[in-house]
């Protein structure tokens, strides 16, 4: 039933129930090769199957130091370049090492380039839709193995102890998130990631790497807010924008029973938006000119959209009690006007939303795995990334761009 799946609960804050944010192990790999830093392929003599031995050697490393590889910007640019810096060989208690295989190219990754937000350091290694495999864990680690299938998104830890991060919602830490690229922290555009164990979601065996990997920024930012409003079934949601994130919220609020409605601003996007999902397609230039009829007026809209809209239109799109949901945060200091009366006497509401905890995490990654739901993608090897981040640039990515591992080629 649709309540089980979709909604949850919030959950004690307990430290009984913290353990339930870890998803079941539901991968495994035995993968090593040249860039491996697991205690096996470091040469020594640890069975790399050894979960006791793994984490000793690792202590045995104490000192040393390990080289990383990857592409970065060095200033405030959106053009990445080579670059390498050490990290210490010895993990700390809780820390884990992941090979990384795949990575999703996000428009927050751009901004981040540019210190669009103001939280950028330089130099500047993005990446924050990581998938890879554990290559070496600290003494700590007990809910992972080496080799398991991992993804890292957007958080890389909380304050752990408020009662948002103690009910699954670190995205929203009363002390405030610690972003997996933001104030100097790399993210995955490199060959190995140090990471918390805690904050990475074992990836099911039914999704593909290259599918995983948009979903653990821009899978989790959508469906958080549908798993939040969305509460009987056959709501009639809207999704504006079918994009990089919109044409996901497509896939998770048909799924969760909603009659969904795209609207864009491209009448060529409404045959896929169809094949998608959604039952209706409206153009944004009718919305703008109001024609949309009341028969068509809706219970929720997710704002997906990448470009400045008109709030104050959106909001007329709205049943009585509706709710807009703002995802995007366009660069500079973006504001917007709305129209107070239909707000009011239309008890209507606008609200933002911001990526995930992990709660919404592995409930993403289960309903995803459940009901088939996946990114459309473009593949590129890393090494081509500003190729890739030019086409983007330009709007010509249908629909997310992933990034393929290829540091053996350079």
């Amino acid at each position: 039933m649709l309540a089980s799946t979709v909604s949850t609960p919030r959950i004690a804050a307990s430290k009984q129930n913290v353990k339930a944010f870890v998803p079941q192990a539901v991968a495994q790999s035995s993968t090593h090769g040249a860039f491996c830093h697991c205690s096996a392929c470091f040469g020594l003599p640890v069975n790399a199957g050894s979960q006791r031995r793994a984490t000793r050697s690792v202590r045995a490393q104490a000192g040393k130091t390990l080289q990383r590889r990857g592409m970065a910007s060095l200033k405030k640019s959106d053009v990445l370049e080579k670059w390498s810096y050490s990290v210490p060989a010895e993990l700390g208690p809780s820390e884990i090492d992941v090979r990384v295989t795949h990575n999703g190219l996000c428009h927050s990754d751009l901004h981040m380039a540019l210190d669009d937000w103001g939280v950028t350091s330089y130099p500047f290694l993005p990446g924050h839709e990581v998938i890879g495999e554990v290559v070496a864990m600290g003494s700590m680690v007990k809910n992972l193995k080496i080799g398991d299938v991992v993804g890292a998104g957007w958080i890389r830890d909380s304050c752990r102890r408020c009662l948002h991060c103690l009910s699954g919602e670190e995205n929203i830490c009363e002390e405030g998130y610690t972003g997996s690229i933001t104030f100097g922290n790399h993210g995955g555009f490199q060959d190995v990631m140090r990471f918390p164990a805690d904050f990475v979601a074992k990836i099911p065996d039914s999704i593909k790497r290259e599918h995983a990997a948009p979903l653990l920024c821009a899978g989790v930012t959508v469906f958080a807010p549908l798993k939040r409003h969305v509460n009987r079934f056959g709501m009639r949601v809207a999704i504006m924008g079918v994009g990089g994130l919109g044409h996901l919220a497509i896939q998770f609020a048909r799924a969760m029973g909603c009659n969904v409605t795209a609207i864009d601003i491209h009448d060529d996007k409404a045959a896929e938006a169809k094949s998608l999902g959604a039952q209706n397609f409206v153009n944004y230039k009718d919305v703008i000119a109001g024609k949309v009829a009341d028969v068509e007026k809706v219970d929720l809209i997710i704002n997906a959209a990448a470009a400045r809209v008109d709030h104050g239109k959106l909001i007329g799109l709205l049943k009585t009690d509706g709710k807009l949901v703002q995802i995007g945060i366009p660069g500079g200091n973006a504001t917007i006007t709305l129209p107070l009366q239909d707000i009011v006497f239309g008890q209507r509401a606008l609200c933002g939303t911001i990526v995930g905890g992990r709660k919404d995490m592995t409930d993403m990654l289960d309903f995803a795995a459940l009901h088939n739901i996946k990114p459309m993608i473009e593949l590129f090897p890393l090494s081509k990334v500003n190729e890739a981040m030019e086409k983007m640039k330009k709007g010509l990515i249908r629909y997310r761009v992933v990034l393929t591992e290829d540091f053996k080629d350079w």
